[in-house]
């Protein structure tokens, strides 16, 4: 028997937090962090835990790991660039492949990228009930972050993070070329869109800056940008900087000075700068894809022959199109046998 149990993670944007019992062992997938100030999901549930395996570094998939303690001291497995990413390595780490077979305390899985951040993986299980994917944060349409295709898998829990959003990432680089030029600071997350924003933009006629911190990602995905500082840098320049909400960072540092307009396009904590900025007007929100659009989960469910597939990371009440497309597809269960 395998089973699945969401402890957090469906029914809205949340922290990624979901037990796997499977060949008599119980494994976290993700051990996040929620994304608003004092935000930590509930791990009562959870139990002694054998080990748990990341699909990325970002806080609300790995910003847990401080709480081991309260599991039982579990072992680590994640992919050797999201360990690299993590602000302090844990004890007892083990690295998965970014692509291929792999085996967690007797359990085999396999995995590929998700196209959503360095390192960041699928896991794709053996269940009775015919496989079991798990896809973590995924894009399929980052330049410089590729996406293995899916496998099949008879349960899929998928982000379903943009819910009915269906544009694609062409039209929003093209709408933010535009809105930038002349000037504006564009956060984003530290390990993510922050290379492809540099690449695309540049490819739009833009003379793009980098803060240090995107610029050493950039030089690791093979390009060379120009790097600021908050004492070089001017609110004429087009500045890409970790901060994706002005919290920390380059962001914030041009925020206390004052004078430079901000584009913000990752999700807005009601309680970070960033959502003050655009409650009052003095900053612009544009989208940026780095989850799965509508069409994308559709695809999903067809290659994987999903019979059932949970949409994580988002409230299915704003998302009619999606369920609508998922049909008797949609599985809302926050605990079922896999």
């Amino acid at each position: 028997m395998a089973r699945l149990t969401a402890l957090s993670g469906l029914g809205g944007k949340s922290a990624a937090v979901f037990l796997l019992q499977i060949g008599g062992r119980r494994l976290l997938l993700d051990l996040g962090d929620g994304l608003e100030q004092g935000d930590r999901p509930d791990l009562s549930r959870a139990g002694r835990v054998d080990a748990v395996l990341l699909s990325h570094a970002h806080i609300d998939h790995a910003g847990g790991l401080d709480r081991l303690a309260e599991l039982g001291r579990p072992e680590i497995h994640a992919s050797a660039a999201t360990l690299d990413q993590l602000p302090q390595r844990p004890q007892r780490c083990h690295v998965l492949p970014e692509r291929g077979a792999a085996q967690v305390l007797g359990v085999p899985l396999c995995t590929g990228r998700a196209g959503h951040a360095p390192g960041g993986i699928w896991m794709r299980f053996d269940t009775p009930q015919g496989g079991f994917l798990y896809t973590g944060d995924f894009s399929t349409e980052a330049a410089l972050l590729p996406c293995d295709p899916f496998p099949p898998a008879a349960t899929v829990l998928a982000d379903a993070s943009y819910g009915d959003r269906d544009t694609g990432l062409p039209a929003q680089i093209a709408a933010l070329a535009q809105a930038a030029r002349g000037g504006a600071v564009l956060p984003c997350p530290a390990d993510g869109r922050g290379p492809d924003m540099i690449a695309a933009l540049t490819r739009a006629g833009l003379d793009v800056q980098a803060c240090p911190r995107i610029a050493a990602e950039a030089r690791r995905l093979g390009l060379d940008p120009q790097i600021t500082d908050a004492a070089q840098a001017t609110p004429h320049q087009v500045i890409v900087a970790a901060g994706a909400n002005a919290e920390d960072g380059l962001p914030a540092q041009l925020l206390a000075r004052g004078g430079f307009r901000f584009i913000f396009s990752s999700h807005v904590p009601r309680t970070s700068p960033a959502a003050a900025l655009l409650a009052n007007g003095r900053a612009q929100w544009m989208g940026w894809n780095v989850h799965p659009r509508l069409c994308d989960l559709v695809a999903l469910a067809q290659a994987t022959r999903a019979r059932r597939l949970l949409p994580a990371f988002v409230d299915p009440a704003t998302a009619p199109r999606l369920a609508a497309a998922l049909a008797d597809r949609l599985c809302l269960a926050a605990d079922l046998e896999i």
